[in-house]
């Protein structure tokens, strides 16, 4: 019968499949870490030009005086 080389092949091939998908999710895993680190990272950095920005904003003149129209 031929059955049992079959299934052995069709069974070496799931293994060497799996291995694949086992590498893929690793390399997948580290590609995820790395793309959560630099959010994280631009958040910061986001939130840190905010703050300066709203600083920036404090120290305008709350009612700015009035500029000379041009040709006046």
């Amino acid at each position: 019968m031929s059955r049992l080389p079959d299934l052995a092949e069709r069974i070496e091939r799931l293994v060497l499949r799996h291995e694949e998908l086992q590498r893929t999710n690793e390399l997948l895993e580290q590609q995820l870490k790395a793309t959560t680190s630099e959010r994280d990272s631009l958040k910061s950095r986001l939130a840190a030009a905010r703050a300066r920005i709203d600083a920036l904003l404090e120290r305008l003149p709350a009612d700015p005086a009035p500029t000379r129209e041009a040709g006046e």
